[in-house]
């Protein structure tokens, strides 16, 4: 058993695909083909179902899938702490919200990519509810969080920043004017969301049934930017962070609304597995993050 062959399984289980698996990873398809009966061999079980097109983990594959994350965890570790030099190296896993990749992450990563050019970065998205397990599983190595406060046991916290929450709406709505907004105010209005598993719509939702508030939601979707789009033209009221709104605010496209309501506090928080060793990899991307706050 090798890392390769159990990097190529991961792929497979990722994508669903040999052909996919195989394009990405730069390989032939009759090499994958042959990692993985070598894998199966060695271990006597079958690893995936083949139904058709589709292929799917077998039991043994998905307690393969386990061991294997952490195994390659720990591959990622020794190429990032083991060699001696002067700047982290190796590859970092790295998992962040979509909020902050609209005007956060990009100036974050040409900084870190300047200083530190032998860390490769991969980026995965990833929602308030399934990250903590992700890091757990050793799937990432870090996350970058928009968020309510998180607190996990799991999870050991490296930075926290308080961040805003906005309402926003075209300039020609009738709520773009009034000097202060509040619940009452957004009865019967059409409501641009986020998706159900989103926290900054549970505490929007919240707050306005705590005051006897019925939502009228016209639109419910994990995208920023098409909540952006929607609010813009003039099709409700967009609730999402402040960071992804900047520059449509700057452009005029949207505004914010005078809000006086129920505050909603979050941060950005950066994670990793309680019994992760904070690499320098890992520390010089944290302090990246707090010099542009």
């Amino acid at each position: 058993m090798t890392i390769v062959q159990l990097e190529t399984f991961l792929r497979i289980a990722e994508t669903g695909n040999f052909t996919s698996a195989a394009n990405e990873l730069g390989y032939a398809q009759s090499t994958v083909t042959t990692q993985i009966k070598q894998l199966e061999d060695e271990l006597g079980t079958l690893l995936f179902e083949r139904l058709g097109k589709t292929i799917l983990l077998t039991p043994a594959g998905e307690r393969l899938r386990i061991h294997a994350e952490k195994l390659l965890q720990i591959e990622r570790e020794i190429h990032l702490e083991v060699p001696e030099s002067p700047e982290p190296s190796g590859i970092l896993k790295l998992g962040v919200s979509e909020s902050l990749c609209y005007n956060r992450l990009p100036g974050i990563l040409m900084d870190y990519k300047e200083r530190f050019p032998k860390v490769e970065i991969r980026i995965q998205f990833i929602m308030h509810d399934t990250f903590p397990e992700l890091l757990k599983k050793g799937e990432l190595d870090m996350a970058y969080t928009l968020n309510p406060l998180i607190e996990d046991d799991g999870l050991t916290l490296l930075y926290k920043n308080p961040e805003t929450l906005g309402f926003y709406v075209s300039p020609e709505h009738p709520l773009a004017k009034k000097k202060a907004v509040t619940e009452k105010d957004l009865e019967g209005a059409d409501l641009l969301l986020t998706g159900h598993n989103c926290s900054f719509r549970q505490m929007l939702l919240k707050a306005l049934m705590s005051c006897g508030i019925t939502p009228r939601i016209a639109l419910e979707t994990s995208s920023k930017e098409i909540l952006k789009q929607f609010a813009g033209n003039r099709l409700g009221v967009a609730f999402m962070p402040d960071v992804a709104a900047e520059d449509e605010v700057k452009r005029k496209q949207l505004v914010r609304l005078r809000w006086k309501g129920t505050e909603f506090p979050i941060f950005s928080q950066v994670f990793i597995h309680k019994d992760k060793h904070e690499n320098g990899a890992i520390s010089e991307f944290v302090r990246i993050v707090r010099s542009k706050n």
